[in-house]
């Protein structure tokens, strides 16, 4: 009895040795794993799906389940604090809020974030103009922060939370839902290895494979445009601190700049994918030149479009457009930091079924336009941790569909309008066809003079 009693303490003591010691596997792990059951297995280590699993392990309600997290990528690695990535994100209040709870916003905090202050967004053709700014003036609009430096915080917070395990290189090939002969979730690896689950959640992007099997119906479209991202050192004496993002429509896509530090903004610029690969074959100096051009390049106007605008304004008390203010010039371009990704809209029927549950790009895409694809995607694991606490609360299982469904129509609510604005903001602006023209120089001397419409569409870019 004593040896059988020690026995069992030294397993105890093993295991928990060996939860701690080999949280982050790769895919070359001792079959001892394989066909291993877990609560909840997120497949995609992305922004989204690494935030959820340190949210679940996080809650109270949900403390004792196992989480596996698969990432087909490398383990991370500690991004480079002398260059800045080309990769960010517009943070909103609402995601500073979910990567406070996580215990995540201070590593940002202190490494490196910029606030921006005010946003000028305005029409190349017609040169109307929309000034954001928080109505406490002394708050910020949004935060401007590296996806890396993200993925950095909320992996520091999974190096302390026993109950996840993060299986790197871990491609999955294949799923199967609960049906009548399959009553739990399952996946399999690329490597052949297998796990079951509870609830598979789809983290894994627009291309999503636990999309593809849940069989819903994707609504994707390609806009046929590319997103350039680059790095870029503006005049310092012309940033003036540089808190204010600058958004122009160009006839071919918005171009933005998003501040990063005193002196650094990152660019996103959207166009049709031509002008995006000749963007990139462009000597750093032709590129700088192109890009300053583009913040000041002056668009043959309709005669039509200016006289109906002078038309509204003295029929209207709408007043005048202060005079624009002009982006800081550009002067060098950080190397290395070019690159382009494709931009399209997508969005799921469903975003669940019996076992599974989609979050992030898996279930909505959007154009980088308004800053908001990550911010969904970060709402979508505030929702669907509040739901699922609730199911375990009130002793239901974690693949309960009536509280699955509870996350859909909630997360449908907010998202689909918000996606349907996106995309229309989209094609409005990338047209030149006078009415199109017409139509948004209009709406945007309006919302600019009308401060509840304007404070409308502020509350909701920043919640």
């Amino acid at each position: 009895m004593a040896k059988l009693l020690k026995t069992n303490i030294l397993n105890r003591v093993f295991c928990q040795y060996n939860n701690c010691s080999y949280k982050f596997l790769s895919s070359t792990a001792s079959n001892d794993y394989q066909k291993q059951h877990y609560d909840v297995i997120i497949a995609g280590g992305g922004l989204v799906g690494v935030s959820l699993a340190v949210s679940l392990a996080q809650s109270e309600s949900l403390a004792e389940k196992k989480v596996l997290l698969l990432e087909s990528a490398p383990a991370f690695k500690q991004p480079s604090k002398e260059k800045y990535s080309n990769r960010v994100s517009a943070i909103n209040k609402q995601s500073i809020g979910l990567l406070k709870s996580l215990n995540a916003w201070n590593h940002i905090e202190s490494i490196r974030c910029k606030p921006v202050m005010q946003m000028q967004v305005w029409d190349a053709i017609s040169g109307e103009a929309i000034h954001f700014n928080h109505p406490n003036f002394s708050d910020q609009v949004a935060c401007i922060v590296e996806n890396d430096l993200i993925l950095e915080s909320l992996y520091k917070q999974l190096e302390n939370l026993l109950n996840v395990q993060v299986r790197n290189e871990s491609r999955l090939e294949s799923c199967k839902l609960p049906k009548d002969d399959v009553k739990k979730s399952e996946v399999t690896l690329k490597s052949g290895e297998q796990f079951s689950c509870d609830l598979l959640i789809g983290a894994d992007g627009a291309n999503s494979i636990v999309r593809q099997k849940m069989e819903v119906n994707n609504f994707a479209l390609s806009y046929k445009q590319m997103g350039v991202v680059a790095t870029l050192e503006l005049d310092a004496e012309e940033a003036a601190g540089n808190s204010v993002a600058w958004q122009r429509f160009l006839p071919t896509g918005p171009v933005a700049l998003l501040p990063l530090t005193d002196k650094l903004s990152s660019l996103v610029w959207s166009t049709n994918v031509e002008h995006a690969k000749e963007l990139l074959r462009m000597e750093p100096e032709m590129f700088i030149e192109n890009l300053n051009e583009a913040y000041l390049k002056s668009y043959k106007t309709n005669s039509l479009v200016d006289k109906f605008m002078k038309t509204a304004e003295g029929a209207f008390p709408l007043g005048r457009n202060k005079m624009l203010q002009v982006p800081p010039r550009v002067k060098n371009l950080q190397e290395g930091s070019r690159a382009a990704f494709p931009l399209g809209f997508g969005h799921a029927s469903s975003y669940v079924c019996r076992g599974a549950a989609l979050i992030g790009d898996a279930a909505h895409r959007v154009h980088p336009l308004a800053g908001q694809g990550v911010n969904l995607g970060f709402g979508d694991v505030l929702k669907l941790t509040e739901i699922l606490s609730e199911a375990v609360y009130s002793g239901s299982s974690l693949d309960n569909i009536q509280y699955l469904l509870k996350y859909e129509q909630e997360r449908l609510k907010a998202n689909v309008p918000i996606m349907v604005g996106i995309h229309a903001l989209q094609q409005l602006y990338c047209n030149d066809f006078p009415p199109f023209v017409l139509a948004r120089s209009l709406g945007l001397k309006i919302t600019n003079f009308t401060p509840p419409l304007k404070k409308f569409f502020m509350e909701k870019a920043l919640a």
